[in-house]
């Protein structure tokens, strides 16, 4: 059966949370591994679900807590959190052309992730327009559910879990990262991306080891995306894919 078929007319939101299932593998992990390390760097389990339940920003959360556990000032934290997730505002213009009108939109964006977004951008078209916001809240809440879920029993369960099998403590911190390397693993296919993805990983590195770790993220990114504005390949030649 069919995407579009598997659709239900009476139930896009129950449609939604059956389409959202597979990001449970990769949210839950990392979920897990954030309430862990925020229990590990002295805020409180129940500190930890509110992180998860306001900001929801996965790279974000765990930068938020190891720079408030160093001792960051406040703006610091605040600029380098918004400056993670300034790849929101390319996000929400591609989803509005398939967006109908309603309040709702502005409060569901707080469920818009990177794993959300992508499901999005392909499914939404697809739909039918009075089914688009009951898909939308389905997908959103089951992975913000998740995350908080997770969050919980990584803050409350973490350490014993560590206690009882010790490499867990050495996988577990690895999650968010692999979580992105699936994310961006297709890209190297092509030498446009791959030049960019490689540019942008060789500059993280390079000024995380002159100790511009709070840096190192957002210049990188900033990089990446440069190279990959300026630097053309002919999308004709072999090994080359269309943009």
């Amino acid at each position: 059966m069919s995407l579009q078929t598997a659709a239900s007319p009476t139930r896009p939101w129950l449609t939604g949370a059956h389409e959202a299932l597979p990001l449970l593998g990769g949210y839950v992990p990392v979920a897990i591994s954030f309430g862990l390390v925020a229990t590990q760097a002295g805020f409180s389990a129940w500190e930890a679900v509110l992180i998860s339940t306001l900001i929801y920003a996965g790279a974000s959360q765990f930068l938020f807590v190891g720079m408030v556990a160093a001792g960051a000032p406040l703006w610091l934290v605040v600029v380098m959190t918004l400056l993670i997730n300034l790849r929101h505002v390319v996000y929400a213009p591609n989803l509005a052309p398939w967006l109908p009108p309603s309040r709702g939109w502005p409060w569901l964006m707080h469920g818009l992730t990177d794993q959300v977004f992508a499901l999005a951008h392909a499914r939404l078209p697809q739909l039918p327009a009075s089914q688009r916001l009951g898909w939308f809240v389905g997908v959103a809440l089951l992975a913000w559910a998740s995350w908080i879920a997770g969050t919980a029993f990584g803050a409350v369960a973490g350490g014993e879990l560590i206690t009882r099998w010790a490499l867990m403590g050495e996988i577990l911190p690895f999650a968010l990262p692999a979580l992105f390397l699936v994310l961006i693993a297709p890209r190297f296919t092509s030498r446009r991306w791959s030049l960019a993805l490689g540019l942008t990983t060789l500059i993280a590195l390079l000024l995380t080891v002159l100790g511009l770790t709070n840096l190192a993220i957002p210049l990188a990114a900033a990089c990446g995306a440069l190279c990959f504005q300026v630097v053309k390949f002919d999308p004709t030649a072999p090994g080359e894919r269309h943009e």
